[in-house]
């Protein structure tokens, strides 16, 4: 019997190598994605949607939710056909930072590097660990964490 799937054209565990470097496209955070983020999420925190109370701090204007900078990266990192079919499950997050605010306009990109690599019990999966930096169109670290994702192993 024959599968009707497409082939996966995201990484397998074998692909994935320590010291590698990976790089997404880049997407424009705009104040819609902001207020649609609050609505969604039901976080209406006044540094997120008001404007007037926002002139009072040192961001001078609505501030992006950091989940909604995590958010826009996972995208950008399913875009860039890494994880595409090949992704088993999101393991975990550890030493996530939020290093400067992310405003409307500002472009988004994600940096991964490949920091551990291991098998697992089972032959058909294996767990990366990335470090992985979120970065601004000046060049500016935005957020970073490691991440641990379960991949799929190439079939023999």
């Amino acid at each position: 019997m024959t599968s009707n799937s497409p082939a996966p054209r995201g990484m397998y565990f074998e692909d994935f190598e320590i010291g590698q470097a990976l790089q997404t496209g880049r997407r424009t955070i705009t104040a819609t994605d902001i207020v649609n983020f609050a609505c969604l999420s039901g976080d209406f925190n006044e540094v997120h949607t008001n404007h007037e109370y926002c002139k009072t701090t040192a961001f001078g204007e609505p501030i992006a939710h950091g989940t909604l900078v995590f958010a826009v990266a996972a995208g950008l990192n399913y875009a860039s056909g890494i994880n595409d079919g090949t992704l088993i499950a999101f393991l975990g997050m550890d030493k996530w930072r939020m290093k400067i605010p992310v405003k409307h306009g500002d472009t988004i990109f994600v940096r991964s590097k490949v920091i551990a690599k291991r098998e697992t019990r089972h032959a058909d999966r294996g767990v990366i660990t990335f470090a992985r930096t979120f970065i601004n169109q000046h060049g500016q670290e935005v957020q970073e964490m490691e991440i641990t994702i379960m991949y799929k192993r190439r079939p023999s």
